[in-house]
């Protein structure tokens, strides 16, 4: 389906499972991904809520903006678009690049959604974290997304998912080579993290329940910005997952699912059982 933005922009989604349901769960996808990364956890959610599936801008079946889309753009974009959807009571869960767009949202847009869940995000970066950007980077210029792809792999995915794979690290290259973003469309989604800063001060603000979730094995987004983001969230849980990394809607997609729906579960009778920090 097809929105169009106040500035003529077209941002892509798709609704899936209950359209009937009293409570929906939004998704936004990590940096090359599309919402087709979300497939098998859409399957094993179940027919419970109503799902969206979110590409941004540049991702996906989006349109490209003629200048790159900050977080905080972002965050307006999903805001114009769930308005004009009028979704029932909402959680919004984003991943690594969509978690930081999620963060945004949840800070300038909380009478949209009633909860939030952060899947592998980052509320600041380090030199680290820098180091692995700049190389993804440089392999995209060098070599586009098949290069930054092998490039970015070992830190996407943990260490136990190349000892046991899911699916094999060449049939996730070719599948990932049949929908390969744009290199000028990914230098744009690079340049949104390259200029964002530390976010933890604003992520104080938010009151609305949160579910943090880290893979014990992510070099990116590790998980001490995990634990920075539940100590500043003043309603918030965390899950770090052992043996997990960077992908989550790959890697655990029955942990992730199950985690997802003992969190929706208790925003719906009220928040109870998740622990407010005073």
């Amino acid at each position: 389906m097809i929105h169009q933005l106040p500035d003529g922009l077209n941002l892509y989604y798709e609704i899936h499972g209950n359209k009937d349901a009293a409570q929906a769960l939004v998704f936004l996808n990590g940096l090359s991904q599309s919402a087709a990364a979300w497939g098998g956890v859409v399957r094993a959610l179940g027919n419970e809520y109503k799902v969206v599936l979110v590409d941004l801008l540049f991702q996906g079946q989006s349109d490209a903006a003629p200048e790159h889309r900050s977080f905080e753009g972002h965050a307006a974009d999903l805001a114009d678009l769930l308005r004009s959807l009028k979704l029932p009571e909402t959680t919004l869960v984003g991943i690594s690049y969509g978690g930081a767009v999620a963060q945004r949202f949840l800070v300038n847009y909380p009478e949209l959604v009633q909860a939030g869940v952060l899947l592998s995000t980052f509320p600041y970066k380090d030199a680290f974290f820098d180091a692995i950007g700049y190389s993804w980077k440089q392999a995209l210029l060098a070599g586009g997304y098949p290069l930054m792809l092998d490039v970015m792999l070992p830190f996407v995915l943990g260490r136990s998912y190349f000892l046991n794979p899911i699916i094999t690290i060449e049939d996730l290259k070719n599948s990932k080579a049949g929908q390969s973003p744009s290199t000028e469309n990914l230098l744009k989604l690079v340049r949104a993290t390259e200029e964002s800063g530390n976010y933890l001060q604003e992520l104080k603000k938010v009151q609305l329940p949160v579910l943090v979730v880290h893979g014990s094995e992510d070099m990116l987004c590790t998980p001490e910005m995990g634990q920075a983001m539940y100590q500043a969230l003043p309603n918030a849980e965390l899950e770090i997952l052992p043996n997990i990394g960077h992908t989550l809607n790959l890697e655990c997609i029955p942990d992730l699912a199950q985690l997802l729906l003992t969190f929706v579960a208790k925003v719906k009778q009220g928040y109870k059982g998740l622990q407010v920090k005073l």
